[in-house]
């Protein structure tokens, strides 16, 4: 064991290793000790929740390419991200697909996009990964932020027909290695979305830093291959406050983000205590995760007090994506954390108080997950029984890993994960992936993962991101008939976008949270409209939105079955 330990210290690879915990992002694999995981409950051998892959016939012509010598280093094994948006505002979801050169394509509502990359977007240059989507200047139309290596990009929206680049106008300067972003109104009342942008790590011949590591393959010859995340001294995130105007003044150090640990790959802000401020939580690569809280200013980081800064047994993680949703119904907000294979893919159970308990193994995400290397995920309801289920987007990070390990593969498939509390049990999940149709278990280089509806069925679907392949844009097909409702919110005293509000529907007796948002997962962001699955209730007695701004709102007499769009009162 102790032998082990070193190889690793000297850079060497221990392959062949079938319960091994590893180093995020690439992972030199390391026997730390194994451990007897529970299996989770049996999947039906029938599902009535199905996804078929429509990205064809939609018209979502793209693909994503890696050029250059092989093996590829951490810089292109990044991946990309992902949207869902409504940018020219005709209630129907548009999608962005996010590269070198990214791409447009606008939806028509009923399962069509055209390609409108040419007319609608400025000329980019840059390694671009993430994305970013909210109406920073209060005009009613969305706009953009792209992230990108050694760069980013402020696009912004003129009136739903196309996007100038406005970054240099609007005081945002590039970064460094750029990746999750995220627009969150920080500020209470202010009504005003700031950006927080993370930042991987110190990377390349400008810092002095190797770009391959050598290791063993399988029959003991030395190969190279990308190095860990522990070669790269990690960059933190940069925090801009929006000033109105189109304006952006930096502010990390201010606003308490400079003591983030760095190396950050997932964005996701959320109310979870009632706070009535925005607390937003950073994944980062094979260092401890961050919870940031704001009673006044500046920001303060509560993740080690909170339980969200490891797994259960003290470990760190490779964090990647993450998301926030109440996925026991309990009324709290919970923390999911994607990570690297063989670590626990944490659930971060809301005990209230502040408090967090990691029941990624009580819960069965983590065994069904754990042989992944899992970037994209997100909470959604679906089969609309109004239990949040999970989708995950999976992926390895050397693309020659097969010749250095005997069990993982480059390509590897979703998983969606089901969540089983309807059926009278605790809240736990269970894997439907095999079930789910054929789409799921393609071999991809997952990366970037969003939820929406794009054909505005109430059935939500998904787009992820193959970084070498084509996007898969699922279709949800699921035969079960749950009632639904949808809500598009529009602030006045808080932000126009209305993120980070969070809404109580009453609906046959008992009450759902859910909260607005378009961040969280993998580079990626979703469709804000806020989905309530009613399963066999058909009417809802009342919905409750506690904004940003501190006002509540009720309303009642809301038809199930479509979609509202709620404004945010003076």
């Amino acid at each position: 064991m102790e032998a082990t330990r070193r190889r690793v210290k000297q850079g060497k690879a221990v392959a062949n290793l079938r319960c091994p915990y590893a180093f995020g992002l690439v992972g030199l694999l390391v026997l730390l000790g194994c451990q007897t995981t529970p299996s989770g409950p049996t999947p039906p051998p029938v599902s009535p929740i199905r996804f078929v892959d429509v990205a064809a016939q939609a018209g979502l012509r793209y693909t994503w390419t890696i050029s250059g010598k092989r093996p590829l280093s951490a810089l292109p094994l990044i991946g990309n991200g992902v949207a869902f948006l409504d940018y020219n505002r005709d209630g129907n979801l548009d999608i962005l697909l996010v590269g070198e050169k990214p791409g447009l394509f606008q939806g028509a509502g009923k399962g069509a996009f055209t390609d409108v990359s040419a007319t609608a977007l400025p000329t980019l240059t840059g390694q671009f990964s993430g994305c970013a989507v909210g109406d920073y200047d209060g005009d009613g139309f969305e706009d953009l932020y792209l992230s990108a290596y050694k760069g980013g990009a402020l696009l912004h929206n003129q009136r739903g027909e196309r996007f100038t680049d406005v970054t240099v106008a609007s005081g945002l300067t590039a970064q460094p290695w750029g990746t999750a972003c995220a627009f969150v109104e920080t500020q209470r009342g202010s009504g005003r979305l700031d950006l927080i942008v993370g930042n991987y790590a110190k990377f390349g011949a400008d810092y002095n830093t190797q770009e391959l590591c050598s290791v063993r393959d399988k029959q003991g010859k030395p190969i190279l291959t990308a190095c860990p995340p522990r070669y790269y001294p990690p960059l933190k995130p940069t925090f801009f406050r929006n000033q109105g105007k189109g304006v952006f003044t930096e502010a990390t150090a201010s606003s308490g983000f400079a003591r983030a640990m760095g190396r950050t790959l997932g964005i996701a802000a959320a109310d979870f205590d009632s706070s009535g401020q925005q607390a937003i939580s950073l994944a980062n690569d094979e260092l401890e995760g961050d919870l940031f809280t704001k009673q006044n200013a500046p920001f303060v980081n509560v993740a080690r007090r909170a339980g969200t800064h490891t797994d259960r047994e003290g470990n760190v993680h490779g964090g990647m994506g993450t998301d926030w949703g109440d996925f026991d119904n309990d009324g709290l907000l919970d923390l999911f954390v994607a990570t690297y294979a063989n670590e626990a893919k944490s659930l971060y159970k809301n005990e209230g108080g502040g408090l967090f308990t990691d029941v990624a193994y009580s819960a069965h995400t983590s065994p069904a997950a754990s042989p992944y290397v899992t970037f994209g995920c997100k909470f959604f309801d679906a089969d609309n029984d109004g239990w949040l289920d999970l989708a995950l987007a999976n992926g390895h990070v050397q693309d020659n890993i097969e010749q250095i390990d005997t069990v993982q593969t480059y390509r590897q498939p979703t998983l969606l994960l089901h969540n089983l509390a309807k059926q009278g049990g605790q809240a736990g999940f269970a894997d439907l992936s095999k079930q789910a149709g054929e789409a799921l278990q393609k071999p991809i280089v997952g990366r970037g993962l969003a939820t929406g509806d794009f054909d505005n069925d109430g059935r939500v679907d998904l787009l992820i991101a193959d970084s070498e392949g084509k996007p898969l844009l699922l279709h949800n097909e699921s035969t079960i008939k749950g009632n639904w409702l949808g809500v598009k919110l529009i602030g006045t005293r808080s932000n126009p976008s209305g993120y980070g509000a969070v809404l109580t529907l009453t609906a046959g007796g008992k009450k759902i949270v859910r909260h607005c948002h378009a961040d969280g997962s993998y580079l990626s962001s979703s469709d804000p409209r806020v989905h309530f699955g009613l399963g066999q209730t058909e009417k809802a007695e009342s919905l409750t939105v506690r904004w940003p701004s501190g006002k509540t709102q009720t309303v009642t007499g809301l038809a199930t079955n479509q979609y509202h769009i709620l404004k945010e009162t003076p």
